[in-house]
């Protein structure tokens, strides 16, 4: 495989090249598209007649339609073609952003709501097609190192997540509601034929292997909690956090944005070396998955901080805090990717884009259904709780996931040992057999 000799020589293909160009478009346009809204687009939709639960449920339905659409896809990715599902998803990203928009002009109340639903619906589908496509592709592309460009990747990924809040701010500051939507909506466009013509195309055979007996499988099951967990806890920060800052320390919607870059720029700058040592030392990724989950739980714990510790919340410490949330999300979201391809393998599934397109459709998924309880849920708790108990409790999946996968590799482990200790006698016992056999 051209792509194979391409890493093993240490160099890259010019296959592989076009692919990490295209990825990193789609990595950077979407999340700057996603993370625009949310220094401003809470206190907007307030305005129209919006309640911080409805608030939430629009970020949450983002998130379910990226759900669906994403166990849809990774099924029939091989039918559909990965090449036409990635360019196809970014051309209907970047018109219903332009389109999003557009929802100022329309009246308050029901209409505005139903049409931020229906808006966010298509941008959902949208953006579950090109990401799984994308997955899908850096994996058949990179078999050999998939976490250490996944990694790598994510820096485009964290550039979005810094450069959205800000520049979202500045623009709706400036300019209004609208230009941000037809600024970011115009810039995607504009890439969808540059990836036409950079994107490689990559053709494989249709597989038996079902979604179902994938996701059964009781490690792919508790990696799919782990996924679902950290974007449950990303997700409750979308309608809620820019409310308590606002609320809290008094700052304008254009330094709002500037609070997020503590998550986003540790988050994109830890990523590539989590996705190093994922790859060069396999072992690690058990102690990353772990550690993240309960760092993160942690953290939650203390954003607000929770009323029990007694601490006033301070912007250095909510920063601070910030920082660590991007670090510990990285060391359980950079290997998740690679754990569920290996235990794939282990359980005999045939390797391919069939099978790519599964586990890149069932991390989307995954992905998706917690970025839709994250925000529904802590919209809701934000309005009867408000933002300090509402993000400790919020850190509860974290904890749940972090304590479920440690206790899985746990039993792992002594369920090995314990074999291989069945199957190979102690040495000195085969030793004694040799010497009564020597002395009769």
């Amino acid at each position: 495989m051209p792509e194979v000799l391409g890493e093993e020589s240490g160099r890259f293909t010019r296959e592989q090249l076009f692919t990490m160009v295209a990825t990193a478009s789609i990595n950077f346009s979407s999340m700057i598209c996603y993370s625009i809204l949310g220094p401003f687009f809470p206190a907007e939709a307030e305005k129209k007649g919006a309640s911080n639960t409805i608030v939430g449920m629009i970020f949450g339905c983002f998130a379910l339609f990226n759900f669906l659409t994403s166990l849809i896809l990774g099924n029939y990715l091989t039918q559909i073609g990965a090449k036409f599902m990635f360019v196809a998803g970014m051309f209907v990203s970047g018109c219903v952003t332009i389109l999003f928009g557009m929802l100022d002009k329309v009246p308050s109340g029901t209409v505005f709501i139903s049409l931020c639903f229906l808006v966010r619906a298509m941008d959902a589908m949208g953006f579950a097609a090109a990401m799984t496509a994308s997955f899908s592709i850096l994996a058949k592309a990179f078999p050999n190192n998939i976490a250490t460009v996944m990694g790598s990747l994510e820096i485009f990924t964290g550039l979005g997540l810094v450069l959205g809040p800000p520049l979202g701010g500045f623009l709706y500051q400036s300019f209004g509601y609208e230009i941000p939507f037809i600024t970011l909506g115009c810039l995607v466009l504009v890439l969808v034929p540059v990836n036409m013509c950079l994107l490689p195309k990559y053709d494989s055979i249709p597989s038996k292997d079902s979604f179902w007996k994938l996701i059964l499988l009781p490690k792919v099951l508790l990696l799919c909690l782990t996924i679902f967990s950290l974007s449950a806890c990303l997700g409750f920060l979308d309608p809620t956090m820019s409310l308590f800052i606002l609320k809290k320390f008094k700052l304008p919607a254009g330094y709002v944005g500037l609070v997020f870059l503590g998550l986003a720029l540790s988050y994109s700058l830890s990523s590539p070396l989590l996705g190093l040592l994922s790859d060069k030392l396999p072992y690690l990724r058990k102690w990353l998955l772990v550690s993240g989950g309960l760092i993160t739980a942690v953290c939650f714990f203390m954003l607000g901080p929770a009323p029990v510790l007694h601490i006033e919340s301070q912007l250095w410490m909510f920063v601070l805090v910030l920082v660590w949330i991007g670090f510990s999300l990285g060391m359980s979201a950079i290997p998740v990717f690679p754990e569920i391809l290996h235990c794939a393998y282990e359980n005999g599934f045939e390797e391919g884009l069939s099978l790519l397109g599964l586990v890149s459709g069932l991390f989307s998924a995954m992905w998706s259904l917690g970025a839709f309880v994250g925000p529904t849920l802590g919209g809701f708790l934000y309005e009867k709780l408000g933002f300090e108990w509402a993000s400790a409790i919020q850190g509860g999946w974290s904890l749940l996931s972090g304590l479920a996968i440690g206790i899985f590799y746990i039993v792992e482990a002594t369920r090995r040992s314990s074999s291989s200790s069945l199957q190979n006698p102690p040495d000195n016992n085969e030793e004694r057999t040799r010497l009564l056999g020597s002395e009769t």
